[in-house]
């Protein structure tokens, strides 16, 4: 038996369900009933459970994007809050190589830079690099902090959230996977986004959002709602999306069909090649037939002065 809904808001030791349900991420069995051990929303599939929180810090991960402030200056390193528990740190070699420069020359406290986790050690340690397209330090612009779990939500599906946020702010959004997000535009702008990435925040969990964003951010800029056609659009891309993986299907099978039809005419003029070939037996015996004589020798002779005989004895 199920005691609460998708989504619903529930908190520490809640009970959530019996044990007919598989205990999932943020809850705990006990005495045979599924219990919450945080402060989240309920997330159902199937007959698992899960409680997602409304409010974490960042855990690091090796591949993941991250915005960080440098807070400190080593002999060669820079230390970096990146909105976790666990520290992150930029080694020297990783901007300068072999090089040996001044560090504070370079990058300085209070810094904001966007990164690449190259690596986490055992104690989740994460070693950040710059290795990559747009990495580097930010220049002006303000930072947003956001709960890293609602980073997804923020980006939306194919970046259909953040791109339409974009769009109509004309502001420059980069967005780290530790829920730090950078916005530079027009100061007014700069404010509207911070608004609309912090209802976004809050309202995740909500169906209708990007509707709802849509409108704010028309209303807010326009002084009107968008035209209808806009949402028509999304639900066409929607749509498609299945044919567009059908097609990909069938081009792979077009090209397997093209292998093995290259593959057959191949073993088809390697078999010719083989029929154009004559056997030197075939053509030996059919020599000898046609060139017998009443004696039983073999003799061959052509309109020149030039001849050979061959003796079959």
């Amino acid at each position: 038996m199920i005691h609460v809904e998708n989504k619903d808001l529930v908190i520490p030791g809640q009970i959530l369900a019996d044990d007919e349900y598989y205990s999932g991420r943020g809850t705990f069995k006990e005495n045979g009933k599924v219990c919450s051990s945080l402060l989240g929303r309920v997330s159902l599939r199937n007959k698992k459970i899960r409680v997602i929180p409304l409010k974490s810090k960042y855990v690091p991960k090796k591949g993941d994007v991250v915005i960080g402030k440098i807070k400190d200056v080593r002999f060669s390193m820079w230390d970096l809050d990146i909105n976790s528990p666990y520290s992150g740190i930029l080694p020297a070699f990783e901007v300068f190589g072999r090089e040996k420069k001044e560090l504070n020359k370079v990058y300085d406290v209070g810094d904001v830079l966007f990164l690449r986790v190259v690596d986490v050690d055992e104690i989740k340690k994460a070693k950040l690099g710059l290795k990559g397209r747009g990495m580097g330090k930010f220049k002006g612009g303000i930072i947003v902090d956001i709960a890293p779990t609602k980073v997804p939500r923020l980006i939306g599906k194919k970046g259909s959230m953040i791109n339409m946020i974009k769009d109509k702010t004309n502001c420059k959004i980069v967005v780290g996977q530790n829920g730090l997000v950078w916005v530079k535009g027009n100061e007014d702008m700069e404010q509207l986004t911070r608004e609309i990435i912090h209802l976004i925040e809050a309202e995740a969990h909500t169906s209708g959002l990007t509707n709802k964003i849509k409108n704010k951010l028309y209303m807010a800029i326009d002084g009107e709602l968008p035209p209808e056609e806009v949402e028509e659009t999304e639900e066409e891309f929607v749509l498609e999306k299945p044919k567009l993986q059908n097609f990909k299907e069938e081009l792979e099978q077009e090209e397997l069909e093209q292998e093995e039809k290259e593959a057959e005419e191949e073993s088809a003029e390697e078999t010719n090649e083989k029929k154009e070939k004559p056997d030197i037996s075939e053509v030996i015996e059919e020599f000898k037939r046609k060139n017998k004589s009443k004696d039983g020798s073999l003799s061959y002779s052509d309109n020149s002065n030039n001849s050979f005989i061959l003796n079959n004895k």
